[in-house]
């Protein structure tokens, strides 16, 4: 334990600081520490995001009349509170709503604040690999960071790219079925699933069938299934294992396979978290009573279940929660 357990919450470490509230979800602050625990800037925003490229969304007011703006790493606010909504910084461009979430419009902002792409849109994603989701009425497409649609809005719902590829549902909400274009726009894998991940690795989970009957497997960038539809919910591939369950959420059992489909780490978690860093965690008993920790990539347990909850290993640190107080851990 290297930061005490003395925050109401606390976020995974991004470009060396963590958002961490003090006080509850509804009333309490937010501020950012270092790696130290030291408070760099202060508890004193209502909603805020994690540091990407050297800026955090930061929110000051309530849900319903709050603004957002950006702030730097020294806590000086670079870009004045004036947004509805914000996203944090990627590929160089913010995604900001001016207005409520039923009327607002979304554009894109630059570091400097500029509005780059005029808002324009009923949704917008972050940028991804030169281009960012959005949507118009009831569809949705893509932009460059000119703000040129580059793929014309046509697709029910969209993901952001991955690996030079995007999984869109093509068809109604209810009945169409999701496959993967490239950045033209150009379908690459047809549409044929009921639900389409995101492409880490190589691979894509996808699932074929109902909520309740549908199995999970993994395609490649081809579109074939190397890893055949068997589990009851697949995660992404991260550091070459991606975690996987046998039976429902509530009750199933979670495991690990590698890039060939072969279970390495036996389905015997009540939960799993991806790998990173080389560890990732893992839950043993059930959502009231059971407790965290995290296992190495031979299935060992590396850090004793302990916790109420966890996140993720980043920057050699993990925000982790002992009673009601969360604090840091090291590998």
């Amino acid at each position: 334990m290297v930061i005490n357990p003395q925050f109401d919450y606390a976020d995974i470490f991004s470009e060396r600081l963590a958002a961490v509230r003090v006080g509850d979800k509804d009333t309490g602050k937010w501020g950012y520490i270092d790696k130290h625990g030291k408070m760099l800037i202060n508890p004193q925003f209502d909603r805020v995001s994690m540091f990407k490229e050297g800026l955090a969304a930061v929110r000051i007011g309530d849900e319903n009349t709050g603004k957002w703006g950006y702030i730097d790493k020294q806590g000086k606010m670079v870009i004045n509170p004036q947004f509805d909504s914000a996203s944090t910084f990627n590929d160089g461009l913010g995604a900001i709503r001016i207005g409520d979430r039923e009327t607002g419009k979304w554009g894109y902002i630059d570091k400097q604040g500029n509005m780059v792409i005029k808002p324009l849109f009923d949704s917008a994603s972050t940028f991804a690999e030169g281009l960012g989701a959005v949507g118009i009425k009831s569809v949705e497409g893509y932009v460059d960071k000119q703000g040129k649609v580059a793929i014309n809005p046509q697709f029910e719902m969209t993901d952001r790219f991955s690996e030079g590829l995007a999984a869109v549902i093509i068809g109604d909400y209810k009945t169409g079925k999701w496959g993967y274009i490239d950045s033209q726009g150009k379908v690459i894998i047809d549409p044929q699933f009921d639900f389409g991940g995101t492409f880490h690795e190589g691979l894509s989970g996808v699932k074929i069938g109902d909520d309740k009957k549908g199995k999970w497997g993994y395609i490649d960038k081809q579109g074939k299934m190397v890893i055949s539809l068997q589990f009851d919910f697949a995660g992404i591939f991260s550091e070459g294992l991606a975690f996987v369950c046998y039976g429902d959420n509530n009750t199933g059992k979670w495991g690990y396979i590698d890039n060939r489909g072969k279970i390495v780490i036996i389905p015997q978690f009540s939960r799993a978290g991806l790998f990173n860093e080389g560890l990732a965690a893992v839950r043993i008993g059930d959502e009231k009573t059971g407790r965290w920790g995290y296992i190495d990539k031979q299935g060992k347990m590396a850090i004793n279940p302990q916790f109420e909850m966890t996140e993720r290993f980043s920057e050699g640190l993990a925000a982790v929660r002992i009673g009601d107080k969360w604090g840091y851990i090291s590998r």
